[in-house]
């Protein structure tokens, strides 16, 4: 896969001590129990008329689709309801989508859901305004040409889409997961309302929950990590580490799962300014053979690559857990354990004599590149093997 450097030809060297960074501070937050009542006045705000609402097929029959609904229509704002995709979206459904919003000629988008429905709405803003195919996009600033107004309302606490420049799109044919990055691709609105995730199974929780955790834990130590992804890094990971247990013991604990929604967004900025590491590197074979869902895939691996990283940066894990890497390490796998998904490879019916190839695909993945540790073939099948 191409490797990805979001960093400026000609950016200058930084000041001893601090790494340079070019921060646009895109979109803007509006987080609260109830926000989503404010969906059609913030659309309309935008200039939007006719929306095309991507939401997944298990949120079409919940109130949020319709409370959306009723939210953009009062304000004047007309409606289109596209759900005719699935957790990990791929370039058919999102050229059906595009036929879709072209069909209706509409004028903005709203991706209301989890990170697929945020990807898939980001997915076809960008064959819809700008024409070709998907994989036209794989890469940094490929679109030429501007894109329509978005808003990103999550129904999870998980992938922090609602916080990116990027939409993750699988080849239809080949199941390669494609990252398309684009500031042009950026919502304009994130909303963040944690009454959105009470519903979601316990399930979705545990995973999403898990997957924002460990997005903090890599945008910490990533090669390109600046001052200010180590912020919004090491805020997330508090957030997310001492709310996760809380939002499966208690549900419908408001507060705890404001802080989930809050520190997934604040690793989606992390992400965006610094990318991630070998754990999703690691990660994304797992899904593409096997259909292992991308965050119990994060979970068999995060605690091991922790411990991989450990010799190349165990002074920053340190500032993670007082403990180092160890701790941290066992922290992770006790989450992981928590929630359901602290499994091995073999349990998912991974073949032993699979694992040169899967590792083989792995270090062709662009996260990768950024692992503070080297991570190539090599390093894959000894984490593999750790986990198998």
């Amino acid at each position: 896969m191409e490797r990805i450097d979001p960093t400026p030809a000609g950016t200058p060297a930084a000041a001893k001590g601090l790494s340079s960074f070019d921060y646009h501070p895109l979109p803007r937050v509006v987080f609260g129990s109830g926000s989503l009542s404010r969906l059609g006045e913030l659309a309309r705000a935008e200039g939007f008329h006719r929306t095309l609402l991507t939401a997944d097929p298990g949120l079409v029959d919940t109130p949020h689709v319709e409370r959306s609904r009723r939210a953009l229509e009062r304000a004047g704002v007309e409606v289109v309801l596209f759900s005719d995709f699935g957790e990990n979206p791929d370039t058919d459904m999102v050229e059906r989508g595009r036929q879709v919003a072209e069909a209706a000629a509409v004028d903005s988008l709203i991706g209301l859901g989890g990170g697929s429905s945020m990807d898939c709405a980001k997915g076809i803003n960008f064959v819809l305004t700008n024409g070709g195919e998907m994989k036209d996009y794989w890469g940094l600033e490929k679109a030429s040409q501007s894109m329509l107004p978005m808003i990103g309302v999550p129904t999870t606490a998980g992938t922090g889409s609602e916080a990116q420049r990027f939409a993750l799109i699988s080849d239809a044919a080949t199941h390669t997961k494609m990252a398309c990055g684009d500031l042009k691709a950026r919502f304009r609105i994130a909303v963040l309302d944690p009454e959105l995730t009470v519903t979601q199974p316990i399930e979705v929780t545990a995973v999403t929950g898990y997957d924002a955790l460990a997005h903090a834990v890599e945008t910490f130590v990533t090669t390109k990590r600046t001052p200010l992804s180590d912020l919004y890094a090491r805020e997330a990971f508090r957030l997310l580490s001492d709310n996760y247990a809380k939002v499966l013991d208690r549900p419908h604990d408001i507060e705890a799962r404001g802080a989930m929604q809050l520190g997934a967004y604040y690793a989606g900025v992390a992400i965006e300014n610094s990318m991630l590491g070998a754990t999703h590197a690691c990660a994304n074979p797992l899904t593409k053979h096997y259909g292992i869902s991308h965050g119990r895939a994060i979970a068999m691996c995060l605690a091991t690559v922790v411990r991989f990283n450990a010799p190349s940066v165990e002074p920053r894990y340190r500032e993670l857990s007082p403990e180092g890497s160890a701790g941290l390490a066992q922290q992770l796998e006790d989450l992981a354990e928590r929630g359901g998904l602290r499994r091995r490879l073999r349990d998912e019916a991974v073949s032993e004599n699979a694992l040169e190839t899967l590792s083989a695909e792995a270090a062709e993945q662009w996260t990768g590149g950024f692992n503070p540790r080297l991570f190539d073939r090599a390093s894959a099948l000894e984490i593999y093997r750790c986990v198998y």
